[in-house]
């Protein structure tokens, strides 16, 4: 009978961690004791060592269902770089390569084998299956399964028939960083799993300093250019809704003198490949992609996420933004979004043509889904609350209802989570909310003016009330301005009793007020080709005597001592620049490396990097950032104090260890002879 004690061993062993993170260690002691189980953990909280460990200790096989074919080979030589036998069968190889991969497998010299979904139903692999003892089958971003979640793919439905088609039952384990509990249900149900230890370790990741800046479609490229400009030494990823925007902005980074490539489901395989491949090894500072890049990339070293256009829901947001800083280091979410933003997503959902399996009224109820989704994201964009804590509640983590930019009455639906803005004092804190936030999120380090747009929002519902909810937002805006324009008159809306009632408001304000309106639940905009708005829920409220409305104007701080960017460690010094806080570059949270750490961690990168090109594969498997700064900070010139680094274990120490202890060991001499000499 394993134990817990061998697991502990084993993770040393092979990964050099002393402990196991928050949640790993009961999964671990789960899957050992024969128990199907479902792990909920944020990205980079270490989902693939609960089922690695058990692999390296169970007397069988274990098979890891991963969605992404290019992703395997990476996996594979990090674990082999660990000193853990391992392969992949997909379709890169040819019939040679797979039959290879089967028999290591076969004859127990591969301890872990990873397939892709679709590659159970081939005939192939099911002979194999029926002859290996298999101990552990793995499932990787098992919300795919899920029709509630944001990734969901058909090839996963067949995963539940191949477990039962096995003459003898694995144990199953199903991992994932993004589940609400409707999505957790989902899994349980389409997987079969049997009483499963259900372990949701939450969702935060304080390493990742959240930031939401609304910016005119215009300035977004020279935001991004401007950015990796500043951080040239660190891996970005930037997220574009369209393959149009990628190609662009890719050009605009390239012409700046931006090393970037684009990435979108529009390239060829080969090229897309390419693009992927580079990025991994270092050879491209960004990649702008759409969402057909990142499941599961295991690139821990990606210090900030773009997003340059809103994305569709939390879950795909938090999944894509939760690429960067899966070692743990310090890392920069940035969402950059206007009105638009809105229009466009509204229509890519109208676009999709959803999954032919379903009935009628199951489409429907996926499309609802879809738009509750959206109208979930939109509120995050406005809100005034902490984004951290916007984002765990809205996956049913317990939090501070005031801090999390909810009212009262919002806090107890678990369906949706609208702004409630209107709750908000002027200082953007909620009301009995005396706590100074996360500190690591634009709303925590920002301030709030807050505008009284009452009659704005009054004006906007009699108008939708004139026009029998006829019309878009569009018209609605022409309306309330008095517009002289050839349609509006030949339809006679000129004649609206509401018609020039904002004449002296501009057109964005109205604009922002009545998606405030739809966000908040008191209008609400149709889907389709030409959306109309209609009213919502709470549209009674607007004629209410006492009824009162306001929208943020944020300010972001003007007289910062220096301006620290979390991302790099970097100090650009002085008082804030007027450009930094144009763009929203100024966040405080800075690494604590000191100049002296900072050059022995440059040299120790360039050493990884130069036996990464020897060996053939990406950087971060031969050591994480992480682990680099702990050298820094432990100055290994000695086996055991090697051991000691976090991330080291035994098969790193005998491949890498002389080599890094001999840079740390000059380094270290050198700084001493220049310090007795000063």
């Amino acid at each position: 009978m394993v134990d817990i004690e061998d697991a502990g061993l084993a993770l040393k062993r092979y990964f050099g961690y002393g402990a196991f993170r928050p949640g790993q260690e009961d999964l671990v002691k789960a899957v050992l004791g024969g128990r199907d189980c479902l792990g909920v953990m944020p990205t980079g909280a270490g989902k693939s060592i609960c089922y690695q460990i058990p692999a390296t200790l169970l007397d069988g096989l274990t098979i890891v269902i991963s969605p992404l074919v290019s992703l395997m080979k990476d996996q594979v030589d990090g674990l082999e770089d660990a000193g853990i036998q391992a392969s992949f069968v997909n379709s890169t190889q040819d019939m040679d390569e797979q039959a290879l991969s089967l028999a290591q497998a076969a004859q127990g010299r591969s301890k872990i084998l990873y397939v892709a979904p679709e590659r159970l139903d081939a005939p192939r692999f099911r002979d194999f299956a029926q002859r290996t003892r298999i101990s552990l089958l793995a499932v990787d971003e098992a919300h795919c399964v899920s029709q509630w979640g944001q990734d969901f793919r058909p090839s996963y439905l067949g995963i539940g028939d191949f477990i039962r088609s096995l003459p003898e039952r694995p144990v199953v384990a199903a991992f994932t960083a993004t589940a609400t509990e409707k999505v957790r249900r989902d899994i349980v149900y389409m997987l079969g799993l049997n009483d499963p230890y259900v372990a949701v370790t939450g969702f935060d990741r304080p390493n990742l300093f959240f930031d939401v800046i609304k910016l005119e479609t215009k300035d977004k490229n020279r935001w991004v250019a401007r950015y990796a400009l500043k951080h040239q030494d660190d891996s970005g990823i930037v997220y574009c809704a369209t393959r149009k925007e990628t190609e662009a902005l890719a050009d605009d980074l390239t012409k700046v003198g931006v090393s970037a490539v684009s990435y979108h489901a529009g390239m060829d395989a080969q090229a897309r490949e390419r693009a992927q491949r580079d990025f991994v090894n270092d050879k491209v500072q960004v990649v702008v992609a759409t969402n057909a890049f990142g499941m599961g990339i295991d690139k821990s070293n990606v210090r900030y996420v773009i997003h340059h256009n809103m994305p569709e829901s939390i879950e795909a947001y938090y999944q894509e933004a939760g690429r960067a800083g899966r070692d743990g280091e310090p890392a920069r979410c940035s969402l950059l979004w206007n009105e638009s933003d809105i229009v466009t997503r509204r229509r890519l959902l109208d676009m999709d043509n959803g999954n032919e399996r379903l009935t009628g009224d199951q489409a429907e109820a996926v499309r609802a889904e879809h738009r509750r989704l959206l109208n979930v994201m939109i509120g995050y964009c406005r809100t005034t609350g902490c984004l951290h804590r916007y984002m765990l509640r809205y996956f049913g983590e317990e939090v501070d209802q005031a801090a999390a930019g909810l009212s009262p009455a919002e806090a107890g639906k678990g369906e949706s989570i609208p702004v409630g803005h209107h709750d908000m004092n002027k200082e953007g804190k909620g009301e009995g909310d005396d706590h100074v936030g996360c500190r690591n999120c634009s709303n925590c380090l920002s301030t709030f003016e807050t505008i009284d747009v009452s009659e704005v929002a009054r004006a906007i519902s009699r108008c939708v009330h004139d026009v029998n909810q006829g019309f878009g937002s569009g018209k609605i805006a022409q309306i309330l301005r008095g517009s002289r324009s050839q349609d509006l008159l030949r339809r006679g809306l000129d004649r609206c009793p509401s018609y020039g009632s904002l004449s002296d408001i501009p057109e964005a304000r109205i604009r922002d007020v009545l998606n405030q309106l739809a966000s908040d639940g008191y209008l609400s905009i149709t889907e389709g080709r030409l959306p109309m708005v209609h009213f919502g829920p709470k549209a009674a409220q607007t004629v209410s005597p006492d009824f009162h409305y306001e929208i943020k104007r944020v300010e972001r701080p003007r007289a910062l001592v220096a301006v620290e960017d979390q991302a790099s460690g970097k100090v650009y010094g002085g008082a804030a620049s007027s450009v930094a806080e144009e763009d929203g570059l100024d966040q405080a949270g800075a690494s604590e490396a000191g100049p002296e750490d900072e050059e022995l961690f440059q040299k120790l990168r360039d050493l990884r990097t130069s036996i990464a090109r020897e060996i053939g594969k990406p950087p971060y498997i031969v050591f994480s950032d992480k682990t680099l700064r702990d050298m820094c900070r432990l100055r290994p010139t000695d086996d055991s104090t090697f051991l000691a680094v976090n991330g080291v274990g035994q098969h790193k120490l005998e491949q890498y260890g002389t080599r890094f202890m001999e840079v740390v060991a000059g380094f270290s001499s050198k700084s001493g002879t220049e310090a007795q000499e000063g």
